[in-house]
């Protein structure tokens, strides 16, 4: 289990890499990209549920927890494979 855990956290730390970049790509466009409204799009699933929770903050604190969220799961993931590998 803790293998599998283990690929899990690092599928999920890549994705969550690459939406990261790509809302900054999108955001200030780098690279000639074209400034795009929706290119945190791709961070909202991957921050789920935390997200949804975010709705009552304020806006300037609504950004920074949104991206933030998906290191949240991220934190639970390395917990979990760590509880796992405990009791193994």
């Amino acid at each position: 289990m803790t293998r599998a855990l283990t690929i899990l956290l690092w599928v999920f730390a890549v994705l969550y890499v690459a939406a990261l970049a790509l809302f900054l790509i999108g955001t200030y466009g780098w690279f000639g990209q074209e400034q795009d409204p929706l290119a945190g799009v791709f961070l909202l699933p991957l921050g789920l549920p935390w997200n949804l929770m975010t709705g009552a903050l304020p806006e300037a604190p609504r950004l920074w927890a949104a991206l933030l969220a998906p290191v949240l799961n991220i934190v639970l993931l390395v917990a979990l494979r760590g509880w796992f590998a405990r009791r193994r």
